[in-house]
């Protein structure tokens, strides 16, 4: 009862303060999403990261102090998992719902199909303890990856909601190779990953003169002219490229861009690209927090990490299931959400994020996350998110 009525004391509160400021808050701020917990942000900036579990970043203040100080001073979910392993089915759900129906990190494209690389015999990493079905194999192998379903853009766009995607080391506006910059002197140098990039992947927008292709932009030099511009969005995603994604790249690849530290370890934890993630974690969030969105309007950031490359295959709510009845997750991992303090104008604040730490231990995954902004925004639902709506308590933490 303590927290409804909070919500209810701050959905009043909040949208006296928005008929106030229109001119600086924005029509599209919502004063109650309808789920009893006031006001849901007018911004989210969603940033995802790469291939660490929750005792590699939490706790490890020796690679990671920028995160884990913003762990300390906001929300926090430890029941957070990946969908399943690699890379690419895991930024297919959080961007569908949906993992597609895939284990693999191939490029886009109608004609491009590749079998299964985790969960099947002598993967040699962390899925080798479960196993795909034949049936799963013989599906997964046949996919074409270029997507026909309804998307996060769908339903952003449906609902009248702006929307833009950075993409760290991608060379233009939506570029549609595989890697960038490729190869370099006899060395493939894999910065931008077009598996990070769900949006490649759906032929409503990967298709030849949609308008949204050019809404798949480089991080770089964009990103910071739309926030100094205020050109910002309502729904912001960031994919950093791989020295600053923690995933990391070869150590031919890594000398040739001078960052040694980028190299991916074979195994263990990743120190050199942690300590690079934690550092463009550090220079992209104060920036944002110090922009006059952020000081404006009620604003959010997540921060979510794609899976847990490096141990075992535990899942959240809407992890497949293989031989057995094994669940085929992505192991845990970090996801934080950072809010603006309510509305500034109100409070006299000048922008600077406020402790409000938070703790969801509810089991939750891309989907989870995903249906939380449907929610607040009432968009709707996609695939999975229609049957495995977010917990209260990852609602909540997008709430001060």
């Amino acid at each position: 009862m303590a927290r409804a009525s909070l919500g209810r004391k701050i959905a009043v509160t909040v949208a006296a303060t928005v008929s106030a400021f229109s001119g600086l808050v924005g029509a599209s701020a919502s004063a109650d999403p309808g789920n009893g917990q006031g006001a849901a942000p007018e911004h989210i900036f969603y940033i995802m990261m790469e291939n660490q579990g929750d005792d590699d970043i939490l706790g490890n203040t020796a690679d990671a102090p920028f995160i884990n100080q913003l762990a300390n001073d906001n929300g926090v979910s430890t029941g957070f998992h990946g969908v399943t392993h690699p890379s690419l089915p895991n930024y297919l759900s959080m961007f569908s719902g949906d993992f597609q129906g895939i284990w693999d990190d191939c490029k886009a494209g109608a004609d491009s199909t590749c079998a299964p690389e985790e969960f099947v015999p002598n993967s040699g990493d962390g899925t080798s303890g479960a196993s795909l079905t034949p049936e799963q194999i013989a599906s997964a192998t046949a996919k074409p990856h270029m997507f026909a379903g309804k998307n996060l853009v769908d339903e952003l766009e449906g609902k009248g909601k702006s929307w833009k995607a950075y993409m760290g080391g991608m060379p233009q506006a939506g570029f549609q190779g595989e890697f960038a910059p490729g190869n370099v002197n006899g060395t493939m140098v894999k910065l931008y990953a077009q598996k990070h990039n769900p949006f490649m992947y759906f032929s409503d927008v990967n298709s030849p003169g949609n308008a949204r292709l050019q809404k798949v932009v480089p991080f770089e030099n964009n990103f910071d002219a739309d926030l100094k511009s205020g050109n910002v969005p309502n729904f912001t995603w960031i994919s950093p490229d791989q020295c600053s994604d923690m995933h990391g790249i070869s150590s031919a690849a890594a000398a040739l861009v001078n960052k040694p530290n980028c190299t991916e370890p074979a195994s263990g934890v990743a120190h050199g690209p942690i300590q690079l993630g934690d550092a463009f974690l550090k220079d992209t969030v104060t920036k944002i927090t110090s922009s006059d969105t952020w000081k404006k309007t009620r604003s959010s950031i997540v921060i979510a990490w794609d899976e847990n490359d490096y141990s075992g295959f535990s899942g959240g709510p809407g992890s497949p299931v293989g031989a057995n009845g094994t669940v085929l997750g992505g192991g845990d991992s970090p996801l934080l959400v950072i809010n603006s303090d309510k509305v500034h104008k109100e409070q006299g604040e000048k922008g600077k994020p406020q402790p409000h730490h938070k703790t969801s231990t509810d089991l939750a995954d891309h989907y989870s996350v995903l249906s939380a902004i449907e929610q607040m925004w009432d968009l709707g639902c996609l695939a999975n998110t229609c049957q495995h709506k977010a917990p209260e308590s990852l609602r909540d933490l997008f709430q001060n």
